[in-house]
């Protein structure tokens, strides 16, 4: 049966480095960037942080893409900022699949570093840190997290792939 790789941090912490180290790593596999879904609204958008945004209908198309390449039998890995009652809904409406929970996290100083190194368009500033605090507050459990800080690409894909603590049952 496919699986779901759900892989979640703040922004700049490697979500789509790892990602797609990830989907590169499995025979038949599909990577879904949660950002490129938000912004399939053009009029009208709305950063998903601020009051208006679009988050409602992000979610339900995404689970509905999810679904469609789970049943026709790709792994799936979706990388997005996800906080706990998102998560639930995704638990909730895919709680037939395989799933795996992958929280990637990094030190304040590293987060800045690599925000830094984005183009200026794409770079976060402060906003990384506000987020990088929010999970920290989430309290998930300590058993879905890799510190990207301590582990290399390639050895964070493998343990999301092969670490059993990661499956969500």
């Amino acid at each position: 049966m496919p699986t779901l790789y759900i892989i979640t941090g703040p922004a700049g912490v490697g979500k789509s480095t790892i990602s797609k180290k990830i989907a590169e790593s499995l025979s038949k596999s599909v990577l879904i960037e949660g950002d490129d879904i938000y912004n399939h609204v053009v009029g009208s958008y709305v950063s998903p942080w601020k009051e208006g945004n679009h988050l409602d209908i992000f979610w339900k198309v995404s689970v509905d893409v999810i679904k469609d390449y789970l049943d026709a039998g790709y792994d799936v890995v979706f990388n997005y900022i996800i906080n706990p009652s998102n998560l639930n809904f995704l638990k909730q409406s895919l709680k037939d699949y395989n799933k795996r929970f992958i929280v990637l996290l990094v030190d304040e100083e590293t987060l800045l570093k690599r925000d830094a190194m984005r183009p200026e368009d794409c770079q976060m500033k402060e906003r990384c840190i506000v987020l990088l605090n929010h999970f920290k507050e989430h309290n998930y459990d300590e058993k879905f997290i890799i510190d990207t800080g301590k582990t290399s690409i390639e050895d964070s894909a493998k343990q999301a792939i092969e670490g059993d603590r990661f499956l969500m049952i």
